[in-house]
């Protein structure tokens, strides 16, 4: 959380970089805040613990994708 990056981090980039002889578009993306914000739009629409742990971690990836997709489109309008 300090900005500094760890093993994991380290190692998505390592692995971002040996793909990039293959010249197709890499978007690295942080998710650590993906669950906590869908828990906390769950439980503003008054979700049920047990229907939040149902639902979470297909939400939370939901939440993750449509990121990914919106920072893609924003690249897109600026080139």
């Amino acid at each position: 959380m300090d900005g500094s990056d760890s093993p994991r981090t380290q190692s998505v980039r390592a692995f971002a970089r040996n793909l990039a002889p293959l010249n197709i578009p890499i978007l690295l993306w942080d998710e650590r805040w993906s669950t906590q914000a869908v828990e906390r739009a769950m439980i503003e629409a008054d979700v049920s613990r047990a229907k939040r742990a149902e639902k979470v971690d297909a939400l939370a990836a939901a939440h993750i994708l449509q990121g990914a997709i919106d920072a893609l489109a924003n690249l897109a309008q600026r080139h």
